[in-house]
């Protein structure tokens, strides 16, 4: 059986031009993700298989807006920055976190500088880590709102269950 080579090249450029149309539509139609929401990710990312590691709350500052919406939008004028930092395997990590955003968890007047934290870090990268996100909060201050701290409640009702346990046994 002979096909006619013409209807081959004819194919070929349809299913080119098919490719060319479907990859313009998809580059037009996909939305990047904005910095915010990949920040918003690596963090609830962090909250569901960060590691635990204590640290230490060294500063709390407001840093004055670099970017244009800083000029358009006075809400992002200053930035609240926490700077903290942890020891893993002899390491010592010294890190800030942008919490601007996360005021709804955060009472940002109420952070006390000096007191011990919790950090949670990628355990690859442990330069990877934070201390406040939407739904955990490793401050250990009157700065953490407590409908938030849903892990500590858990914590200290297992903890009561054990003893109640080991006294009657």
């Amino acid at each position: 059986m002979h096909i006619n080579p013409q209807i081959w090249q004819w194919t070929a450029l349809t299913l080119a031009l098919m490719g060319c149309v479907a990859t313009l539509v998809w580059l037009l139609g996909h939305r990047r993700p904005t910095a915010e929401e990949l920040e918003r990710e690596r963090r609830l990312r962090l909250v569901s298989y960060g590691r635990l590691v204590d640290g230490m709350l060294v500063d709390a500052m407001e840093v004055p807006g670099t970017d244009a919406s800083a000029a358009l939008d006075e809400t992002h004028a200053a930035r609240l920055m926490l700077l903290y930092q942890y020891e893993i395997a002899g390491v010592t990590y010294e890190c800030a976190q942008d919490v601007s955003t996360l005021s709804e968890a955060l009472q940002p007047g109420l952070i006390q500088v000096g007191l011990p934290c919790s950090v949670r870090y990628q355990p690859g990268s442990p330069e990877n880590s934070i201390v406040v996100a939407e739904t955990w909060i490793g401050l250990r201050s009157a700065a953490a709102r407590r409908e938030t701290r849903h892990e500590g409640d858990f914590l200290r009702s297992h903890a009561r269950i054990r003893r109640s346990t080991q006294a009657a046994g």
